[in-house]
This record gives structure tokens, C-alpha cells and sequence, in this order.
């Protein structure tokens, strides 16, 4: 059996979807998460995906944040992200979780004119890369490392071109609403 197999028993996707009425390709999601866990390094990472409506995300975003609206996807490490990652693969180590707020993921997906997968894997690049230390509200240097980091992952991934350009609006999109 191939390496990247046993790899990716090693890394554990959990996923829960609190939204009801949309469809979306799970196991797409589940596969673009190892995809870009592998990636980043973190080839023994644990890492949940939590799937939630606006008022639920706004309430998060409220207590977390101290802003009262609701946003598109919100990062919550389990471990200092400056941390290194342990040297053996076979210690799991939880990364923490990405919460995306899938109402809005679909109404940004039609301004986009893009799929709802298309870009669940958007934010969930972006929510990975937080939790692995990158911040783009730090500074404007770190704003751009962070968006070039997204661009070689979604690069990696299958559909390069047409997510990058949504990479692109997303963060467009952030930045009208901050």
C-alpha cells in the first residue's frame, strides 16, 4: 500500500454540519482537508470542520471576536501555532477547528458566480492557514504572506485557476466588510 495512505488514516477530518436545506460534496471537503493539512506539514494533524448558520456564527463572532455580525469562516486552534509540529507522524496532534458559515459561503459563492464547494474550499484554506499561525489582520506583510500562501495551496489543489480567482473575490469581499 502506498505511504500517502497510511498518511492519511494518521489524519483524522471531523466533520459536523449543523445546516440544513444545502447539499454540498463532503467527501470532496473531507479530501481537500487532508489535501491541505498534507500541505502545510501537518500530515498528523486532527482537524474538525464545523459547518453552522449565520446567527450561530454571528454569536460565535460576537464572543470571540467582539463583533456583532456574522462572517464567512472563524479558526480556533487547540495548540500554540508556534509550536512545531511533532517530529513522529503517528502522534496526532489536534489542530484545532474551522468553523464556516455555510449561508453565507452560498450567498458569497453566487455573488462570485462559483460553486458552493468550490468555495467551502476556499475558507477552509484560509481557516487552516489561522490555524497554522497565519494572520493576515496582524499587518499588511503578513496580510500578503498569508494571501500568497493561499494561492500556492489552492494552486495544488485540482481546479487551481477558477478557485484562486475566488480566493481573490473572498478576500475582496472581506475587505468591503471589516
Amino acid at each position: 500500500m502506498p505511504q500517502s495512505f497510511f498518511r492519511n488514516l494518521l489524519m483524522p477530518v471531523h466533520m459536523q454540519s449543523h445546516v440544513r436545506r444545502v447539499t454540498f460534496d463532503q467527501v470532496r471537503l473531507d479530501r481537500q482537508a487532508r489535501a491541505i493539512l498534507s500541505d502545510v506539514g501537518a500530515e498528523s494533524a486532527e482537524l474538525g470542520i464545523v459547518l453552522v448558520g449565520d446567527q450561530r456564527m454571528r454569536g460565535l463572532n460576537r464572543r470571540y471576536r467582539g463583533k456583532d455580525r456574522t462572517t464567512d469562516v472563524l479558526a480556533f486552534a487547540m495548540r500554540d501555532s508556534s509550536a512545531p509540529h511533532p517530529s513522529s507522524p503517528l502522534v496526532p496532534v489536534l489542530l484545532g477547528d474551522v468553523v464556516i458559515a455555510v449561508p453565507t459561503a452560498v450567498r458569497q459563492a453566487k455573488q462570485g458566480h462559483r460553486s458552493l464547494d468550490e468555495e467551502l474550499t476556499v475558507l477552509l484554506v484560509h481557516g487552516i492557514l489561522h490555524l497554522c499561525g497565519y494572520d493576515h489582520e496582524q499587518n499588511e506583510k503578513e496580510a500578503r504572506r498569508m494571501h500568497r500562501r493561499e494561492r500556492m495551496i489552492l494552486r495544488s489543489l485540482a481546479g487551481w485557476p477558477k478557485l484562486a480567482e475566488t480566493a481573490r473575490r473572498v478576500r475582496k469581499a472581506r475587505q468591503v466588510t471589516r
